[in-house]
């Protein structure tokens, strides 16, 4: 609060606590197209005084203001706090900013009962009060209010001053002269892309190419899938190429790793020409446009030794003390056959502008998300810049932070403007892990700007549960991935168990696809399961939610048992987390759920129905089994 002036005093009523507000409205919370936004304070004042909040907020490009009532809450605690939501009905950065008052009215009425309950009875001097506040309410009332407020002031006994219409007249039209302002914050709001979907991962060539990917895009949404997300699809550079499980020399016919990216072919704009052409690609994205799918391409600053800028800038590439360029390390992890770029070049203005063009050419061929590789090794300024240039031109974008990394730096990438992010689910296994991570991310503030996609595995991920538990893991991690996260996503062969790693304590697959071409059918076994839980999660706005989960005991540290409400609608997962044996437990369902005490459910994997109870409800599963339970 300023120091007080002789132009006015300082304000009485403090704001504090606004959220969403993310590190003190330095950068802007998240929220999607049709969304309630909920927005809370605390709003406080010395004295007794009665106080009034709203959120007032404003659309993109609106000059004027709209605003929503904010109610009180947490009595116990004085009342201080206030509540409320406003909706949002468009793309675009959104503003608000809470407003506050002391009801004078209604601060008034309070005393006048309290003393009438005291049964104090020369009130005179008080009504005298009470009708000089209805005065001056009437010269600001209009309407049906102006002419009850009169007709108040005629008759005005006690009765009439402290009746319920009267109040509720005159705090229609309160004096706000006095009111206080918080802070403008901001809210970035997307399209619901960004918070839910399903995604599928292949590589083009283990398909047919992008005709062969076209081909396959009408089963995909048919399974429900919302996303398909490619690996660089750019040409591959010969010189330092990887062979087959990232043998340092290749084979003659080894068509190296899709991340070594340039070649004479061309480099990040371009198409690799056994991918097929800039037509094929065109058709790739119409067919999904068709099915209601979204194309995702991968976005991955790194070059090959033969990509053009090595020619044509060299400046952007660092140079060692003997000239020569120093590959892409992760220790212990080595990648010979790909330069990173130099951040500090004295032409980083050139450097930026040619990654924004990169991005703007494929915006321009109708792509609309982007999987960025690795962006937590990149400047955040860079990141804040390039995607507030995209989104000012194209709202729709949406960018996915694939950063396995510190959790700071994933909070700081989706802060500066990330519309999703990878997470630590992969590595999230035990019942108490998974409740601690997803009540973190729904519970924390994260859930202001931080939305999770759940991959169940990638192709640099193969978790040692999956290497192990057979097909229950896989069964299980899958039900996981797709009810507690709003975004989930597979890489193609996880729907047919694919599990063997390069080598005993590695993540790494055998035979990664990564090095080497497969063929590839959309067949596994596992893809019914996957079309049931899609389907679940499109009737479902509770599963298309993340901060509404609740977790339920289960008197069993193997069965993981939540609850997601969203509105009026509820489901309920139980899942046995165990993939070699049975297990029995209870799914314990608080009384503050806001389901009856008896209700009937629906298994939206078996079709088997139940009866079930606010309270114990025996489960018993089978290896990785899962009850996912619509509340009829």
């Amino acid at each position: 609060m300023p120091a007080p002036d002789s132009r006015r005093p300082p304000a009485r009523i403090l704001i504090e606590r606004p959220r969403p507000s993310v590190d003190c409205g330095r950068y802007p919370a998240k929220a999607c197209v049709g969304d309630e936004v909920p927005v809370s304070a605390d709003v406080l004042r010395d004295g007794h005084e009665v106080l009034r909040a709203v959120v007032r907020f404003r659309a993109p490009g609106e000059k004027g203001w709209a605003e929503a009532p904010l109610a009180p809450y947490d009595a116990h605690a004085g009342g201080n706090g206030f509540e409320g939501a406003f909706p949002v009905d468009r793309q675009g950065r959104w503003s608000f900013v809470f407003e506050a008052w002391a009801d004078t009215f209604g601060s008034w009425r309070t005393e006048v009962t309290r003393k009438l309950d005291a049964q104090q009875e020369d009130l005179s001097s008080e009504l005298l009060e009470g009708r000089a506040i209805v005065e001056s309410t009437v010269a600001r009332a209009k309407g049906a209010d102006r002419k009850r407020l009169t007709v108040a002031l005629t008759e005005w006994t006690l009765d009439e001053a402290i009746s319920v219409d009267v109040a509720q007249a005159v705090m229609r039209w309160p004096d706000r002269s006095q009111a206080t302002r918080s802070d403008v914050l901001e809210m970035e709001v997307d399209r619901a892309r960004a918070r839910y979907g399903a995604w599928y991962e292949l590589f083009p060539r283990s398909w047919g190419g992008l005709k062969g990917t076209t081909a396959v895009v009408p089963q995909l949404a048919a399974l429900g899938f919302d996303v398909l997300y490619l690996p660089p699809i750019h040409p591959i550079g010969v010189k330092n190429r990887k062979g087959r499980n990232n043998a340092v020399t290749a084979a003659a016919k080894d068509p190296g790793s899709p991340w070594a990216i340039g070649s004479p072919d061309g480099g990040h704009t371009a198409i690799h020409p056994q991918l097929g052409t800039q037509e094929d690609f065109d058709a790739l994205v119409t067919a999904c446009g068709e099915h209601g799918m979204d194309l995702a391409l991968d976005f991955a600053i790194q070059c090959s030794a033969d990509h053009p800028w090595l020619a044509e800038h060299p400046d952007w590439f660092s140079q060692r003390p003997d000239g020569t360029l120093k590959y892409a390390e992760n220790p212990p992890k080595k990648y010979q056959d790909i330069y990173n770029v130099n951040w500090d070049t004295d032409d980083w203005r050139g450097l930026w502008q040619a990654l924004l063009e990169v991005v703007q050419h494929w915006v321009g061929k109708g792509v609309r998300v982007f999987r960025v590789d690795n962006p937590h090794t990149k400047p955040f300024g860079f990141w804040e810049w390039l995607i507030k240039e995209i989104r000012d031109e194209q709202p729709d974008v949406v960018f996915l932070a694939e950063a396995f990394t510190k959790a700071a730096v994933m909070r700081a990438l989706a802060k500066i403007g990330f519309s999703q992010s990878y997470t630590y689910f992969t590595w999230k296994t035990s019942r108490q892990e998974l409740t601690d991570y997803v009540v973190e991310l729904a519970t924390s503030g994260m859930q202001d700007y931080y939305r999770p996609n759940f991959f169940a595995n990638t192709p640099d991920i193969l978790g040692e549960d999956l290497q192990h538990g057979g097909p229950p893991a896989f069964h299980a991690r899958l039900v996981l991935a797709a009810t507690l996260s709003p975004t989930y996503g597979i890489y193609s062969g996880f729907e047919r168990f694919e599990n063997v790693p390069v080598k005993p304590g590695s993540e790494e697959y055998l035979d990664s696809e990564k090095y080497e071409a497969k063929e590839r059918r959309l067949d596994g076994p596992l893809l019914p399961v996957v079309h049931k839980l899609n389907t679940l999660r499109r009737a479902h706005p509770a599963l298309q939610q993340l901060a509404d989960v609740r977790f339920l005991g289960t008197e069993n540290d193997q069965l993981i048992a939540y609850l997601k409400r969203h509105g009026g609608d509820t489901v309920i997962t139980v899942v046995n987390l165990d993939p070699f044996a049975v297990h029995e437990g209870i799914a314990e369902v608080p009384y503050e759920s806001g389901l009856p005490a008896t209700y009937e459910v629906r298994d939206g994997l078996t079709g088997e129905q139940f009866t079930w109870y606010v309270g114990r409800n025996f489960v018993r599963l089978n290896p990785g089994g899962a009850h996912v339970l619509e509340v009829l």
